[in-house]
């Protein structure tokens, strides 16, 4: 299928979703996740009105701005390298996995504007996933205050690779509270307002949950490599 027709399917569960919870679909934001397609397939999603593209390696984010540069609003998805910082942190928009000190001083170090930084935060506790732990999400934000060029816009997590729903909710309803509780701080550079949750396979529930950028590949663009 096109991404165009993709898009629209994608388009009419988001609404059927926000339906549901009471929300406005206008709040959902869709970031294409391309590190898995061509610059052309990159290219047919910006055509069919994406405005916003992840990558979570800086080689792939790398090529792909060659092409589509300032076209689009670049997220950083994956697990980001410290001495990586220096190669994508003057192209991209957001970084979705800020989850220890040290990356945040590397961003501060190289940054020439404020990046908008969502922290990544294990909230199933699995081995396998970044992140920091639910009780070091807040005490971590605290650290932050004094970094000029990080703004923490929110919380993104990585739910399990699950059919179990009851679990899913349990694990994005918990990022929602968390997201809550830092934003009531009112931390001048963590306003927290955003919530990066939900993939192919879960949106449709994080969204339900309170998601507000849902990362999206395989149901979106594909998967070509």
């Amino acid at each position: 299928m096109s991404v165009r027709d993709n898009l629209t399917i994608i388009r009419e569960n988001i609404e059927a979703a926000c339906t549901r919870a009471g929300r406005d679909p206008a709040d959902i934001r869709i970031v294409a996740v391309t590190k898995y397609v061509s610059v052309e397939r990159a290219k047919e999603a910006v055509a069919a009105g994406i405005t916003d593209l992840g990558e979570n390696r800086d080689d792939g984010l790398l090529h792909k701005y060659e092409t589509l540069g300032s076209e689009v609003t670049w997220h950083f998805i994956g697990t980001l390298q410290s001495r990586k910082v220096k190669n994508i942190i003057d192209k991209v928009d957001y970084i979705h996995s800020l989850d220890r000190l040290s990356l945040a001083q590397e961003i501060e170090k190289r940054a020439t504007k404020r990046v908008k930084c969502f922290v990544q935060v294990n909230v199933s506790g699995e081995a396998t996933k970044h992140g920091v732990s639910k009780e070091e999400v807040i005490p971590f934000i605290q650290q932050l205050r004094d970094f000029s060029k990080i703004e923490v816009v929110g919380l993104m997590t990585m739910a399990p690779y699950t059919d179990d729903e009851a679990l899913l909710r349990r694990c994005f309803r918990q990022l929602k509270i968390l997201q809550e509780s830092v934003q009531a701080l009112h931390i001048p550079n963590a306003p927290c307002t955003e919530l990066s949750m939900g993939m192919s396979n879960d949106y449709v529930i994080a969204i339900e949950e309170g998601a507000t950028f849902i990362r999206l590949g395989t149901s979106l663009v594909g998967h070509e490599s």
